[in-house]
């Protein structure tokens, strides 16, 4: 599909560089960025405006206003929004705007990096002007790092809604407290949306995983408007067990089935029985129902009394707590009887946290995981359905 310039629009732009000079690039620039857009979308649907045909991959869904400050001035960008494409096709996002956002984001999380570590100034300044092409003072950057805190603060309290799936998880990164170094958890809190996508709801950070800070934090998830749970899976957290039962009363739960195999490793006698064991527990995750998972398990526990008593034991109390999944739909079973979700979350975090290594106090812990999380919150959110909710 080929498409014509805009002759008005290539008109209006001179007009205004004719008028206002260079003070007016920042609106003609601004008014070609949004043309291009424009043009990039039809090229994306393969129909122009109110144009019908057997190719058009979804519709024109009016557009989203985006500030966009550059070298040249701030520019109020429209950018195209589409609806209706099929649930395996990747959003539209112009390509115009790609290299902005990944400016913007590096530029976040460089200061809030940077401040993490007690890196100089002027250091600073050198990162911030090879990311984005823009000198920043001194004051420049104590402004932005208030104005980080207060994003991502916003962030961390926006309302909540229905949440069908609720997902728990916590990691341990240094922090340094009180003169001397300790872990400090991080309590992350996951969901799958009545929508189908995946979001994160919210973070905090404790010196430990006592039940009192899990409290606090689901507390803190309801208190935003978090309702409508009907699932939780986690792995067996300390202290989370007595604050998801006093704030969840009756909600099944799903211990992660994949950290149930891993932990299996501590109770088997011989090295050369683990991958026996590791079979053996997958025949019984991969049952189809519930009562063919009931009947597996006592086989696999009589087979290992006599010559792994203590595996036995553990096999019998820990097992049948993973074995909530099997009220979900059979679509929704794979992805939600773990919390392999996280896992390349995980791995992003860690890779921020990494450079740190030693954080100077829970609050720039905090922000650092806080900018990781509300950029992937975002790419989940307007990316791919992860279930279809109306499976059954």
């Amino acid at each position: 599909m080929t498409h014509r310039t805009d002759c008005t629009s290539v008109e209006q732009v001179l007009e205004i560089l004719c008028e206002q000079g260079f003070e007016g690039m920042a609106s003609a620039i601004e008014m070609l960025i949004n043309e291009a857009m424009k043009i990039e979308r039809s090229e994306f649907l393969q129909a122009g405006p109110y144009e019908r045909n057997d190719d058009r991959r979804g519709h024109a869904n009016g557009y989203k206003p985006k500030g966009m400050k550059t070298r040249i001035g701030e520019l109020a960008l429209r950018v195209p929004q589409v609806r209706g494409l099929a649930l395996d096709e990747e959003p539209f996002y112009p390509r115009a705007l790609e290299r902005g956002v990944r400016s913007e984001r590096a530029l976040k999380l460089a200061i809030a990096e940077m401040y993490v570590q007690g890196v100089s100034t002027r250091k600073v300044m050198e990162i911030t002007r090879e990311l984005c092409g823009l000198d920043v003072s001194s004051a420049q950057v104590s402004r932005a790092a208030k104005l980080l805190d207060e994003e991502l603060e916003r962030w961390r309290n926006r309302p909540l809604g229905e949440i069908p799936y609720l997902g728990l998880d916590a990691r341990y990164e240094k922090v340094r407290h009180g003169g001397s170094v300790v872990d400090a958890a991080v309590l992350i809190a996951t969901g799958i949306r009545a929508d189908g996508k995946r979001t994160l709801l919210g973070v905090s950070v404790a010196l430990s995983e006592a039940e009192v800070h899990w409290r606090e934090f689901l507390e803190t998830l309801q208190a935003r408007g978090l309702h409508g749970v009907k699932y939780i899976v986690s792995d067996d957290h300390a202290g989370l067990d007595k604050a998801r039962k006093a704030r969840f009363s009756g909600v099944p739960w799903q211990r992660c089935q994949v950290h149930l195999q891993r932990n299996a490793t501590a109770y088997v006698p011989r090295a050369e029985m683990r991958q026996e064991v590791a079979r053996d527990l997958r025949t019984v995750f991969d049952s189809q129902d519930l009562t063919e998972a009931k009947e597996r398990l006592p086989k696999i526990v009589q087979k290992y009394r006599k010559n792994a008593p203590r595996l036995a034991e553990w096999l019998e109390e820990s097992v049948p707590q993973s074995f909530a999944v099997f009220q979900l739909p059979f679509a929704h079973r794979r992805r939600m009887r773990s919390t392999n979700m996280l896992e390349r979350l995980n791995r992003e975090i860690k890779r921020r946290t990494s450079v740190a290594s030693l954080f100077p106090n829970e609050a720039s812990l905090l922000r650092l995981i806080s900018a990781v999380l509300s950029e992937v919150s975002e790419e989940w959110e307007s990316g791919k359905v992860y279930l279809s909710m109306g499976t059954k």
